[in-house]
């Protein structure tokens, strides 16, 4: 069996530390991958101190995979060594259905996380991208555009992605105007990629200090919901509403925020539920839905996309050694705007 190195959970309330594991042996469908970069999600934090009661330990986590090909399969037709791949939240989809949905998979049964999970055997392990390697069906792998940098484009796989799919499936683009909720790793994708699409973007984050930054990326306008005017000024302002922060806000406050037919959109995850008011909602026709990551076709689509605009995420790229207090500055918000691991550092 191939032998990865990388850094695993082993328990909620312990670091991260160096970890020793076998791959799977490639079939003559599969990719295997150098792996270069791995983004940091707040989803890594979530599991790996397993508080969304799922985590099996030990777990490698990094579903923000960027690399290059280092051999294929016997069957493999779309890809060749040397080529810049992509991984992202799934390595394998719809197990149990008669044929993929390739516009909803991600949705679908059967889906196999990229790490805290099952292999489409239901019984090997996946890990994720927090080391060297990492061997995955062709169907599931990405290419990432020539002109975009393996280490800014690995947020892509997953920040990325999250805010893609909402904005073009709730068709933003010239005459909508779209809020975005919070101006972090996930918020700051949905400025480039909206405006990009060419969406009216005004951000609302709790402060004004990313204002620079947000105006910079895309934004038309900025403004801290730490002001309560901000409510009474922007009120029935969006066509939509994207939330992106995982801290529990009062959702009403923002649903006022909607023109009539307007959508409140969540992809950020808040550990415990949020009330809503039936007369936030009924007046308006108002709705309230939920959007997560997207498909492989979708994902593909949103790589070419940015290839075009010449969008990536805004990174710091820290060593793997760095990665326990990178995990405690995310959730202090510091900083600007998502955690790239260099992997090459393991090997230092």
């Amino acid at each position: 069996m191939p032998i990865a190195r990388g850094y695993a959970a082993t328990d909620a309330s312990k670091p991260l530390t160096p970890f020793t594991f076998e791959r799977r042996e490639p079939n003559a469908d599969d990719v295997v991958i150098d792996i270069k970069f791995a983004g940091i999600c707040h989803s890594d934090i979530h599991t790996v101190r397993n508080e969304w009661k799922n985590a099996v330990y030990p777990i490698v986590p990094g579903h923000e995979i960027a690399g290059i090909v280092s051999a294929v399969g016997s069957a493999v037709t779309k890809f060749k060594v040397g080529d810049r791949v992509g991984v992202g939240c799934f390595v394998d989809s719809c197990v149990g259905c008669a044929e993929r949905d390739l516009d909803r998979e991600q949705y679908m049964p059967g889906l196999c996380g990229t790490y805290n999970d099952f292999e489409a055997d239901g019984k090997t392990r996946t890990q994720g991208g927090y080391s060297d390697s990492i061997v995955v069906r062709e169907g599931y792998v990405m290419s990432i555009p020539d002109n975009l940098p393996l280490d800014a484009s690995a947020p892509l796989l997953c920040a990325g992605i999250t805010l893609y799919s909402p904005l073009r499936h709730w068709n933003a683009g010239p005459g909508k105007k779209v809020a975005i909720v919070g101006m972090g790793g996930l918020g700051h994708m949905g400025v480039k990629l909206g405006s990009a699409m060419g969406a009216d973007i005004t951000v609302l984050s709790q402060t004004l200090s990313k204002k620079e930054d947000g105006l910079k990326l895309g934004a038309k306008e900025y403004y801290a919901t730490n002001d309560p005017e901000t409510f009474t000024k922007l009120a029935g302002t969006f066509d939509l509403i994207i939330c992106t922060v995982s801290a529990e806000i009062d959702w009403n406050a923002y649903l006022g925020l909607l023109k009539v037919d307007g959508s409140f959109v969540v992809v950020g995850a808040p550990e415990n539920p949020i009330p809503v008011h039936a007369f936030s909602i009924i007046p308006g026709r108002k709705s309230i839905s939920g959007s997560m990551i997207g498909s492989i076709k979708e994902t593909q689509e949103m790589l070419d996309f940015c290839g075009k605009h010449n969008i990536v995420s805004e990174i710091e790229k820290i060593n793997i050694d760095q990665v326990n207090e990178a995990y405690e500055r995310v959730l202090k918000s510091d900083v600007r705007y998502r955690f790239v691991i260099d992997i090459a550092s393991l090997a230092a």
